[in-house]
């Protein structure tokens, strides 16, 4: 019973950094897509709109609507990976409005801001979550042991956005006080 449950932890975190490293690369992608400056505009347009009275509890219920479907069985890999890549596409429609950014690794975003590693390990246990449950389906496994893991990972991942939504929105007052961003809602 010991070594099989240790067999089944080993196997979740070796799947939990398997599809963090996917998650990253495929945000790595999104970033490296080319741009054009009207796509860029109507982008920061439609963004602007979304930010513009946002709050820390706003960029909290942002990140929750697009991280829950993450643990759909199956569903949720994909749209962690759409996910993923559109926020690299973001990232890269940015760099064109604003060059300055363009100095920046996009992978240091994800992993050396305290919200963006928040993010991207609450993303990761959706996303890999999702691969677990379509596997236990396709093998027609029982899944009524995978209920509390299941919703442990879930409790974790609204803290992880919780407390990520409150620094990310922390950091951006910081910022603008600071004057170091001018943009209409932050």
């Amino acid at each position: 019973m010991s070594s099989s449950y240790g067999n089944v932890n080993k196997i979740r975190i070796i799947l939990f950094f398997i599809f963090l490293g996917l998650f990253a690369a495929t945000y790595q992608i999104g970033s490296m897509s080319t741009v054009s400056e009207e796509e860029a505009n109507t982008f920061m347009a439609e963004f602007e709109e979304l930010v513009l009275d946002i709050d820390a509890f706003g960029i909290f219920i942002h990140n929750l609507t697009i991280a829950l479907p993450m643990f759909i069985p199956g569903f949720g890999v994909a749209w962690g990976l759409f996910s993923a890549w559109s926020t690299g596409f973001a990232f890269a429609a940015i760099v064109v409005t604003a060059p300055q950014l363009s100095d920046i690794p996009p992978l240091s975003i994800l992993f050396l801001s305290p919200f963006g590693l928040m993010e991207l390990v609450a993303y990761s246990f959706g996303i890999s979550r999702s691969f677990i449950l379509i596997r236990a389906v396709i093998k027609k496994i029982d899944l009524v042991p995978f209920i509390k893991p299941t919703l442990i990972e879930i409790g974790i991942m609204v803290g992880l956005l919780l407390a990520g939504g409150y620094l990310e929105f922390y950091m951006i007052e910081i910022a603008r006080e600071e004057g170091l961003i001018d943009m209409p809602g932050f």
